[in-house]
């Protein structure tokens, strides 16, 4: 298979997780700053909507890659930040394992940065 179609493979597979993720905590913003006030996380609101704007517009423009670099750079911290922040306790069953898999997810978008988006993206166009 041609390196670059393998490259837009990944940020498809890649891209689903955040634009799934996002548009359901935007769909349901109340719940999710409810959620994240129970957490402790400071300014729920603020938090909800910073944190669906990483996850809708990053997941989408990883997908067209769009700036893609930087936003994989983004992505990766976001990642390595929900693994401590949300799965940081490994007294609760299951955690250990989705905070393997977000710093997993990150090494995906470092690698992506790195290397780049490939020639099936926004980014080749314009360059």
């Amino acid at each position: 298979m041609p390196q670059n179609l393998v490259v837009l493979i990944g940020r498809i597979l890649l891209s689903i997780l955040f634009i799934v993720a996002g548009y359901g905590k935007l769909t349901g913003f109340g719940g999710t700053v409810g959620y994240f006030g129970s957490m402790g996380l400071p300014v729920p609101t603020l938090t909800t909507a910073i944190v669906v704007a990483v996850e809708l517009l990053g997941g989408l423009a990883i997908l067209a890659g769009f700036f893609t670099r930087p936003v994989a750079y983004v992505l990766a911290l976001f990642c390595v930040a929900t693994a401590v922040v949300g799965h940081g306790d490994f007294s609760v069953a299951g955690n250990d394992i989705h905070f393997m898999k977000n710093l997993a997810i990150a090494g995906g978008f470092l690698v992506l940065a790195a290397f780049g988006p490939g020639s099936l993206s926004v980014d080749a166009r314009r360059a």
